[in-house]
């Protein structure tokens, strides 16, 4: 079997939840020894084209290709012309497009000179990739949507929900197959498309021990984007002030550039490996009240054992709304007394704790979350 990926940036720069979820599945493709060519993005920058190399040194892809990044502000005449007025000619929605001048034809010559069993599409406002292209040789085509488009774009200018909504719907009617990652996305869009769509949870391998010395008793990792940027502020700005001083909190990720300097809070802009902050760690926290789709962080933190306090947004995604190890409150000082009774009461901490090893191991272990996806890419 040979697959076609195409995922924009490089999932080895593992600063968002949805690079961790690329790789992931990159992984699972290594462990059934499925040959991959990966597709996304050059950035021509020296960082991203060493992980480019690391890609392949680790026999992670076979062949890794680029379609050129097309920068809107050195070329703002072809940006205008070859996109914006086709797409205003054609009322192509601009947010479903993320198709710049000039990567269709580096898409076009990839399909050329090769053949694929599969084409894997990330996002599905990339499909104009696979638009009536006459080069895809009776590939099936499969679409990764990482996310509910329609409800992240609600607060863009011009939003209208009937028309973002069935241009979304009519994107994703363009493939053979819809890979999502929760169980609302799939109630969703299986409502509306008589395609096969079908959920991939996020695979990661169990790290459950008991470790009695940890450091920092709240751990929070989350990238800056604008969903996180309004739950640690909440969180800051009303929960962090019920709490005791005392505490010792481990923030990290590019959501550091939003958080104040605190006494008791150190930042670490980015870790390559979360490994010994996670076992470091008593409990895991995610203030989110907006955004959809499973909240990778909130996985990594079960493959740990660890229990979670969170918003109501944090367990979208998750199959089992209760008992899974996440105490769930949009209430400031509940969320405040929830993290206290954690940090002194052993028995409840090793109540929701078992929780949340129990929700992972049933739902995201690593082997049966691969049997899953074997049914995607018809593996046998």
């Amino acid at each position: 079997m040979k697959i076609l990926y195409f995922y924009p940036e490089n999932p080895l720069l593992l600063s968002q939840g949805n690079h961790a979820r690329a790789l992931a599945l990159l992984h699972y493709f290594q462990d059934r020894n499925i040959e991959v060519d990966f597709v996304s993005e050059n950035f021509n920058d020296k960082n991203t084209l060493l992980k480019n190399e690391q890609l392949i040194s680790e026999k992670l892809v076979a062949n890794h290709f680029f379609i050129r990044k097309f920068e809107k502000n050195k070329s703002k005449l072809k940006y205008f012309f070859r996109y914006s007025l086709l797409n205003k000619i054609f009322r192509k929605l601009k947010r479903f497009n993320n198709v710049m001048p000039g990567q269709q034809n580096d898409f076009n010559e990839i399909l050329k000179k090769n053949s694929y069993d599969f084409i894997v599409i990330s996002y599905a406002s990339w499909a104009s990739l696979i638009y009536k292209n006459k080069h895809l040789k009776n590939a099936k085509l499969v679409v990764d949507t990482h996310d509910f488009l329609t409800s992240q774009f609600k607060n863009s200018k011009n939003f209208k929900l009937g028309k973002f909504f069935s241009t979304e719907i009519k994107l994703l009617q363009l493939f053979d197959k819809i890979i999502v990652i929760s169980t609302e996305e799939k109630y969703l869009f299986s409502q509306f498309l008589n395609n096969e769509v079908e959920i991939i949870s996020h695979p990661l391998v169990s790290n459950h021990f008991q470790s009695i010395n940890k450091e920092y008793d709240i751990i929070y990792i989350a990238s800056n984007n604008t969903h996180n940027v309004t739950g640690v502020k909440w969180f800051f700005n009303n929960v962090y002030p019920l709490l005791n001083k005392s505490m010792k909190i481990m923030v990290i990720g590019g959501i550091c550039k939003e958080i104040s300097e605190y006494e008791n809070v150190t930042k670490i802009d980015f870790a390559a490996n979360l490994y010994n902050y996670y076992t470091n760690s008593k409990i895991a926290i995610c203030p989110m009240f907006s955004g959809t789709g499973l909240k990778i962080k909130v996985i990594e933190a079960m493959s740990f054992g660890l229990p979670i306090v969170c918003n109501e947004r944090a367990v979208d995604g998750l199959l089992n709304k209760t008992n899974n190890g996440c105490l769930v409150t949009n209430d400031k000082q509940e969320f405040a007394d929830y993290i206290h009774k954690l940090l002194v009461d052993e028995d409840f901490y090793s109540e929701i704790s078992f929780q949340s090893k129990k929700y992972f191991t049933d739902n995201n272990d690593i082997q049966s979350t691969y049997k899953s996806i074997d049914k995607i890419f018809n593996f046998n």
